[in-house]
């Protein structure tokens, strides 16, 4: 009986060595068929290049050195189990993003973005699903329609366009402020009470300033969002290796739901309070985005959204409007002001176009096509984020000659589009001239080709983007019709130094505006 159990247990340890053996032949074989992966890190097995990861901060800065080093515009870097693939080729892109669309369509898995949509339940966060279909559908028919933007949106932002104008006038005319202007926490100013009222009916959270300005509430506010927005696809350790969320290495949960919490404190009772007036009969008329959220029925006529999917979506909202706006009047501004032959001819389109009897108004923006190019080089140049939001491979690929294997995070780098010598010519030069190449056709903030990453395409691309580009154009198309800009009195120009951590600028612009309208022109009627 021994000698059996010996025997049997020899012959299993053959067996298994056997089919070991061939196993790994088919494993090798099966790799052998595939295209070779693009260059770059492999890195540890189970952490892959993690620890490198977080040696070399800022991360996307250490991404884009790698793909330097190996002089490629496409790379794989392995974060735990997951192939990273960063991409600076338009032709690569649009090969992700147009041609295989359907195939690099869904959103990962991650602690950073599950905790930011409660749990996937969002339009842009959510993967591919029936969650996503029932959002995304929402958004486009109901939120951001044509018929939506003209009725609400355009309105709206006129009416902050025209606060805008005079809390920037009030800011001139105070002796404290001696003109110094800060454009950072003007722009986002504008684009922050632009999105309540959209989404709210209110401009603020809180009390406004005597000044226009927002008050301690919706400072906080605005704080937490940039914070999250800044921890959000940020390359979170647990996003990659999900047992370690538990230890929070990198901090970024903690981060994240503190950020999260402050912003929800000021939104959700909002919403709570809107719910509870339609349900009591109270209130009987579509306002805003929270009205049109909350009375959406399905077949039944029940509420399609719960609470919890309107407050999740308001959130994402939040994120999606205020960011990119801000930072590229920022910038193009900064870049204006050190260039003066530009903010010239800015404002003699203004003059021309406009005149100075009146406000810029959106009617005028498809003649603005120079106010329109200074603000797409500003997108080129200078993006609010380093990658796009990742696309995540639904099943093995082939692109550009290189294997793709399902479960790869795709990102498109902005940067590395927008400044890619192959591609621009002084690509490190804001040359607003470059994207009028036809006077007869407007300027679109949208490149298709992908040489540039303003707003996404394909099924993922932004449905906001009418509303994006009238935000961003009316904000320094008023600025520049209404004020002179230069750099403050101390300094012979601005310095355009960019944060170390993040894209912004390093410092917020300060820069010295004075009036150069009729004084009425301010007050209004």
């Amino acid at each position: 009986m021994k000698n059996k159990t010996i025997l049997s247990i020899i012959l299993a340890l053959c067996f298994a060595t056997i089919i070991t053996k061939n196993w790994h032949k088919i494993i090798i074989k099966k790799r052998s068929q595939h295209p070779p992966l693009p260059p770059g890190r492999k890195g540890w097995p189970i952490f892959g290049c993690i620890p490198q990861m977080m040696k070399n901060k800022p991360i996307h800065k250490w991404i884009h050195n790698i793909m330097q080093e190996l002089n490629t515009e496409i790379a794989c870097i392995r974060l735990g189990n997951i192939n990273v693939i960063p991409v600076t080729s338009p032709e690569l892109a649009c090969e992700f993003l147009k041609k295989q669309d359907a195939f690099f369509a869904s959103r990962p898995h991650c602690m950073t973005c599950q905790m930011t949509s409660d749990g996937y339940l969002t339009a842009i966060i959510s993967p591919l699903g029936d969650q996503w279909k029932k959002m995304k559908r929402i958004i486009i028919s109901e939120l951001l329609s044509p018929a939506m933007h003209r009725l609400l949106h355009n309105k709206v932002c006129l009416e902050e366009a025209d606060q805008l104008v005079k809390y920037v006038y009030n800011q001139c005319q105070s002796p404290l402020k001696d003109g110094l202007l800060n454009v950072r926490a003007v722009a986002r100013h504008y684009c922050g009470s632009a999105t309540k009222k959209i989404i709210f009916g209110n401009r603020f959270f809180g009390i406004e300033m005597e000044d226009g300005g927002p008050g301690m509430e919706d400072e906080e506010h605005m704080d937490a969002l940039f914070t999250t927005l800044n921890h959000f696809y940020a390359f979170a350790i647990a996003d990659y290796v999900p047992w370690l969320e538990a230890f929070d290495l990198d901090g970024y949960k903690k981060t994240l739901k503190n950020s999260v919490k402050s912003m929800r404190k000021y939104q959700d009772p909002e919403i709570d309070k809107r719910v509870e007036t339609w349900g009591q009969g109270i209130r009987k008329t579509k306002e805003d985005i929270l009205d049109v959220l909350i009375n959406l029925k399905d077949s039944s006529n029940n509420p399609l959204l719960s609470v919890q999917e309107i407050k999740a979506q308001i959130t994402e909202l939040m994120f999606a409007t205020i960011d990119n706006p801000s930072n590229a009047v920022e910038w193009a501004l900064a870049e204006m002001i050190n260039q003066p032959d530009v903010l010239d001819k800015a404002y003699k389109e203004l003059d021309k176009v406009v005149g100075r009897d009146r406000l810029v108004d959106e009617s005028d923006m498809p003649k603005l096509n120079y106010v329109k190019a200074c603000i797409k080089e500003a997108f080129r140049m200078y993006p609010v984020a380093p990658f796009n939001l990742p696309h995540v491979s639904t099943k093995d690929m082939v692109v550009g000659g290189y294997f793709i294997p399902k479960g790869s995070h795709v990102i498109l780098s902005r940067s590395g589009l927008g400044k890619n010598p192959r591609i621009w010519e002084d690509h490190l030069k804001y040359k607003p001239e470059r994207h009028i190449v036809d006077e007869s056709k407007e300027v679109s903030f949208v490149d298709h080709e992908l040489k540039m990453f303003s707003f996404s395409t394909g099924r993922r691309g932004c449905p906001g983007v009418a509303l994006g580009s009238t935000m961003v154009t009316l904000i320094l198309a008023r600025l520049l019709q209404g004020f002179k800009w230069s750099a403050p009195p101390n300094g012979p120009s601005i310095d355009l130094v960019q944060s170390e951590q993040y894209l912004l600028m390093a410092k917020p612009l300060i820069a010295h505006a004075s009036p150069r309208l009729e004084p009425h022109i301010y007050v209004g009627p």
